[in-house]
């Protein structure tokens, strides 16, 4: 495992700043490995840990299906379209999103993907165990160097 140098969330742009990432990401569900790259993108937003986007050809064949339901919007990055990631019987529902025509300062992510940690059984940024991003929206990771008030928890949603 890597150390990695210290960030404040805090200290983060907005809009977001993305960038590459060439350290290890690997993914687990219901027991299967379902995503695994050295190379991704983090989005950085103020306030947010960083969002990881693995490349779609990341991701084991047939772990991610096109959900049902509504897309969303994002101000800064354009309309997301959800994944279920599935993996033997088991199913995260609309536990993933992509960009399929991001906004061209991040056309980057056309491509990739990005994942909810808490329905996973396990995600590792150079082998660090993450830690999923507080609330039920945000899909930011937060390792042991990411500090600052992290948005997500009740009460932080218009900060």
């Amino acid at each position: 495992m890597s150390a990695m140098k210290p960030e404040n969330v805090a200290d983060y742009p907005r809009p977001p700043a993305i960038e590459r990432f060439s350290g290890s990401i690997r993914v687990r569900f219901n027991g299967h490995l379902v995503a695994e790259t050295g190379e991704a993108f983090r989005i950085l937003e103020t306030y947010h840990p960083p969002t990881f986007y693995l490349p779609s050809s990341s991701f084991t064949s047939g772990v991610l299906v096109p959900s049902k339901g509504p897309t969303t919007l994002c101000e800064w990055k354009g309309q997301a379209s959800y994944f279920d990631v599935v993996a033997g019987d088991a199913i995260a529902a609309r536990a993933a999103w992509t960009y399929r025509t991001p906004e061209s300062r991040y056309r980057e992510l056309q491509d990739h993907v990005a994942l909810y940690a808490e329905p996973m059984d396990e995600v590792l940024v150079d082998g660090e165990r993450v830690i999923p991003q507080p609330g039920n929206f945000y899909g930011g990771w937060v390792t042991q160097n990411i500090t600052g008030p992290i948005k997500g928890r009740p009460g932080t949603t218009h900060w």
